[in-house]
């Protein structure tokens, strides 16, 4: 969080077309320019330096580093600012360092770094929403600190570089620039000013430094939990290396290696080639250096990822995960404790009996377990000596719900020769017990976890069966991965259109003798053309 870039720098590629410009932070190391210096000189040509030295307007904002990577592209591509891929990389450095945002403020919508699928927003402010959230996500304008007056100029911005922008939907029935120029500056100011308490004492904490061993647990939708190790060495100032090995409950392995970059002490970004693919990972750095966690996801297939939750070996005893993530009572079986420091006698609360040890190590335990048939459904506490965790493991009498996530899924038709490719939807079906109100879909309920399911899609409603979607729209695999069709139009459908549709899928999951099912609707869609950084 320096006032100057000594590090090697990450390259970005910048995709122009149509006048819309996507980037992607990706990792590759490159020479060093100041990020500092280059501001002053890239950037002091239009943005004249204020009183403090800073080009003006530059220090009336704070944005992540997708943040400032889009505003450092919009000035290449908008208004002729010639920069190497090097240059760009110091300068996006130096402003997320500089003129970033602190932990807190990123808490509630980092779904929008990390690219989380099919996310229901609900916004913070209603206003806010209403005027600027009809043409983007709300987290959008979330992820972002500016002082009032900058706010207003940047609905100058929008009317400047989008004349339509008040006559589109949800601006015809009011006096959308007064309202966006006034009321709505004015909230935006207030909810998401430039000025933060968060902000300064995360400028005045100790920088953390992610070298070091890590544990490492997750989870990938469609294929299951893992767990794993990873080994994160400096290769210069806020850039480092990694190694990491995953395996997963089904028996297969990944091996993983790349680079990665520190933004705004906490901003872990990395590229990695992960068995045979390449991804990106978005995450964070917290407990004072001791955890990491966020999403990571294909690099040319951002619907298809997984969550990762680290810690260092040396952050003390704990408890990260389980392996199956629910017993069922009256069963016996073999569960896997991963952590770290695991050292002591193991304990699965007061029900469940703890019987031989089949593997034991300092980061895993494996155990044999009974439980008994009047088990109680609900959480069950981990204990492995000191180290214990409440919310690794539950107990469960039987299946009583089962819950297709994402809940409002969405997938894209493409390729067949078109720009752009199929956007997938990957599908889970969560098991869920009844809480002590012994009904379903109440807050008491006891999360299962995901388990395998017989997957089938139907029509959503009687116009998608006229339509037939179900024939046009894709197919589902069962893994539950959704694969839409081929972008159209299609002379083979009624009226020639696209091969979008309105499909229910429905997940069954056996439970002993019994079947318990769960639906959830699925929509497919056309491309989306313009796909920013942060949409």
């Amino acid at each position: 969080m320096g006032k100057t870039v000594k590090a090697n720098v990450i390259a970005r590629s910048l995709l122009l077309g149509a006048g819309i410009a996507s980037s992607t932070l990706s990792l590759g190391v490159m020479a060093a320019p100041s990020g500092e210096a280059l501001v002053n000189s890239k950037c002091s040509a239009c943005h004249a330096p204020d009183a403090k030295g800073v080009p003006d307007r530059i220090d009336a904002g704070r944005r992540t580093p997708e943040g400032w990577d889009m505003t450092v592209a919009r000035m290449s591509y908008a208004h002729g600012v010639k920069l190497t891929a090097e240059e760009r990389s110091a300068i996006v450095k130096y402003l997320a360092d500089n003129y970033g945002l602190a932990p807190e403020e990123t808490e509630h919508h980092r779904y929008i770094l990390d690219k989380t699928p099919s996310v229901v927003e609900h916004a913070e402010n209603q206003l806010i929403a209403d005027t600027c959230a009809r043409c983007h996500s709300y987290a959008r304008i979330a992820v972002q600190r500016r002082t009032e007056d900058d706010w207003r100029k940047l609905v100058h911005f929008h009317v400047g570089q989008y004349p339509a922008i008040e006559i589109q939907a949800g601006g015809r029935d009011r006096n959308w620039f007064e309202i966006a120029t006034g009321d709505a500056a004015q909230a935006l100011g207030e909810v998401y000013g430039y000025e933060s308490k968060a902000w300064n004492q995360w400028k005045a904490a100790k920088a953390m430094d992610p070298a070091g061993k890590w544990r490492v647990v997750g989870h990938e939708p469609g294929r299951g939990a893992y767990e794993g190790e990873a080994a994160v060495t400096r290769s210069g100032d806020d850039q480092y290396e990694l190694k990491m090995t995953l395996r997963y409950q089904d028996g297969t392995t990944d091996k993983a290696s790349g680079k990665a970059i520190v933004y705004t002490g906490y901003e872990w970004r990395a590229t990695l080639d992960q068995g045979k693919r390449k991804v990106h990972q978005v995450f964070q750095l917290a407990d004072a250096g001791q955890a990491l966690e966020g999403r990571w996801y294909e690099v040319d297939n951002d619907a298809i990822g997984g969550t990762m939750h680290a810690v260092k070996a040396t952050a003390g005893a704990q408890v990260l995960s389980t392996m199956p993530q629910a017993i069922k009572a009256g069963t016996k079986g073999v569960l896997t404790i991963n952590g770290v420091g695991l050292e002591g006698k193991v304990s699965l609360g007061d029900q469940i009996k703890v019987g031989k040890v089949v593997k034991r190590s300092a980061d895993q335990v494996v155990v044999e377990y009974e439980a008994p048939a009047s088990l109680n459904a609900g959480a069950v506490m981990v204990r492995v000596g000191q180290a214990k965790a409440g919310d690794t493991l539950a107990a469960y009498q039987q299946i009583d719900s089962v819950k297709v996530v994402p809940e409002h899924a969405m997938a894209r038709v493409g390729g067949g020769g078109g720009a752009l490719p199929k956007v997938p939807a990957q599908l889970e079906a969560i098991a869920y017990a009844n809480g002590s109100d012994g009904k379903a879909g109440t807050d008491d309920d006891v999360r299962l976890g995901a388990m395998p399911a017989t997957w089938r899609v139907a029509n959503l409603n009687e116009v998608a069966e006229k339509m037939q979607d179900t024939r046009f729209a894709g197919e589902l695999t069962d893994t539950g991965r959704f694969i839409p069709a081929v972008a159209g139009p299609n002379p083979e459908r009624k009226y020639g259109t696209n091969n979008a549709g309105e499909l229910k899928v429905t997940a069954t999951v056996k439970d002993g003798s019994r079947e318990v099912s769960g639906s959830a609707p699925l929509i497919v869609t056309v491309q989306r053309f313009n796909d920013p950084t942060i949409r």
